[in-house]
């Protein structure tokens, strides 16, 4: 599996690529991530690197725990508020205390990028499930209801997992195939959108499906 990077999306942008263009594309900052530890099979049974990115403040320091405190300094790494960890195939190219940044896509077509969706809260049924509801006249009495959800006198009761109305949005999701427009600095730029608000935890790999352009 490709290394994950972590990065923060920053907004949505309109550029023009390489063959003139004009791409809709969201910017991400992919601040230099540090590697915090290395995982191998000898020692635990898989190859994997774990990776911290996004530097805490110092009040953010006050409200961390003392064992993960503990696990930054041992390793005299920066604490940071966000670690994710990766499997890969072949770990010998890395070590603790490596800087890893967005030139690591600096030669990929295309990513997968993961995060979270904004949360709407809970919701009807016409705005989760995009229901048609009653007619909208005023002796109707059935406007924006979810219906009839029972059943007759077998089985008694309503089947679970139907559409009702619930909480909406706040969750991970992963958005495959974007493709690479540029990489500037610490700046992705990837075309298509991304989930999540601004200054929102993403991602980002190398795209699993697809590899090549065309």
């Amino acid at each position: 599996m490709p290394l994950t990077l972590i990065g923060q999306k920053k907004g949505m942008a309109q550029v023009f690529d390489q063959e003139g263009k004009l791409v809709v594309c969201t910017i991400i900052l992919a601040e230099p991530n540090t590697i915090l530890q290395v995982k191998r099979t000898e020692t635990h049974g898989y190859n994997g690197v774990q990776l911290a990115g996004q530097p805490l403040s110092q009040a953010g320091m006050s409200r961390m725990a003392k064992p993960q405190k503990g696990q930054f300094a041992k390793v005299q790494v920066e604490p940071c508020r966000v670690m994710r960890e990766s499997r890969i195939d072949n770990v010998d190219a890395y070590q603790v205390g490596q800087k890893i940044d967005v030139s690591l896509f600096s030669e990929v077509a295309f990513v997968d990028v993961e995060g979270t969706s904004k949360g709407k809260g809970f919701q009807g049924v016409i705005k989760l499930h995009k229901m048609a509801g009653g007619p909208a006249a005023h002796g109707s009495g059935f406007h924006r209801h979810a219906g009839s959800t029972g059943m007759r006198t077998t089985p008694g009761r309503c089947f679970p997992n139907g559409k009702r109305a619930s909480r909406m949005g706040g969750d991970r999701h992963t958005v495959q195939n974007l493709r690479v427009v540029a990489v500037k600095g610490n700046l992705l730029l990837v075309e298509g959108a991304v989930p999540g608000s601004r200054s929102g935890t993403v991602f980002i790999c190398a795209s699993v499906k697809k590899t090549k352009k065309g």
